[in-house]
């Protein structure tokens, strides 16, 4: 499923237009800046406030009528206003992608040639990321826009992956488990922790040590802790702390049945 090592460039440098001020906006449109063979070619949002700062590096628009000609554009904005944008734009000679783990492809309207530039990553408008550690899942209906999706994200250096929407969905809703479920628990453990006068970095090298495992072995491989071991004992206590706070509960109750299920423990 993955593309080969090989990278290869287009001999012209890749006009792109950028739409949307969001967090995956600007963190492309910094990737899009530093790659050796694409060219901004403009950034369109209905608000330009958010972008205004990069006026004097990248020629600004805030109307669809005015959209210059690009090889491609690319729809970095809410899963809810791809399809709603894309039926208002006019005709455009270039392809038309957006970058949702969970909109299909062809929910872009036909007249366009149609693709998807989906980074599997978590963006914060106020953190770094280096682009060479986020893969790209990219879907296009001719073969040469997915070597012009690929020329793209490997310009970036980044790992690419040719998906159909259908696994797309799937990658994103593990990505959902893995990132934004995990980081829900650091807040429970967070308000735990303070609850005790106690500082959320004592639990940073745990968290650290955990991430790392799955570096190098199976998910499964690394689990430890009472629902593993089936020790009762140690839950019942557990429970007790938890009593006032039955959200915590249900969710701990969940999630420790969920562990021993998986590793054929009864409790």
């Amino acid at each position: 499923m993955r593309f080969g090592d090989q990278i290869v460039y287009f001999c012209t440098m890749i006009k792109i237009t950028l739409i949307g001020a969001g967090n995956v906006a600007q963190h492309l449109y910094r990737a899009i800046q530093q790659s050796p063979s694409c060219e901004m070619v403009q950034w369109y949002a209905r608000n330009l406030d958010r972008i205004y700062k990069y006026q004097e590096e990248v020629k600004l628009c805030d109307q669809i009528k005015s959209l210059e000609t690009a090889d491609v554009y690319i729809l970095a904005i809410s899963d809810d206003a791809i399809v709603p944008f894309a039926q208002v734009l006019p005709p455009l000679g270039g392809l038309l992608v957006h970058t949702s783990g969970t909109v299909g492809m062809h929910q872009l309207p036909k007249q366009f040639r149609r693709g998807v530039l989906y980074p599997i990553q978590t963006f914060s408008s106020d953190v770094a990321m280096p682009f060479d550690q986020v893969p790209f899942c990219l879907e296009a209906e001719q073969k040469s826009d997915m070597q012009l999706l690929k020329s793209i994200a490997s310009s970036f250096g980044c790992p690419t992956y040719k998906m159909s929407s259908s696994s797309r969905a799937h990658i994103h809703l593990a990505a959902v488990f893995v990132n934004n479920f995990t980081n829900q628990l650091y807040r429970i453990g967070h308000e735990i922790t303070e609850s005790q006068g106690i500082h959320f970095d004592i639990l940073k090298p745990l968290i650290r040590e955990t991430a790392n495992k799955v570096q190098e072995q199976s998910p499964y491989r690394s689990q430890t802790g009472p629902a593993k071991r089936g020790d009762k004992k140690t839950i019942k206590k557990h429970h007790k702390l938890l009593h006032e706070r039955e959200d915590f509960m249900k969710i701990y109750q969940q999630l420790t049945n969920s562990i021993a299920k998986t590793h054929g423990k009864k409790l």
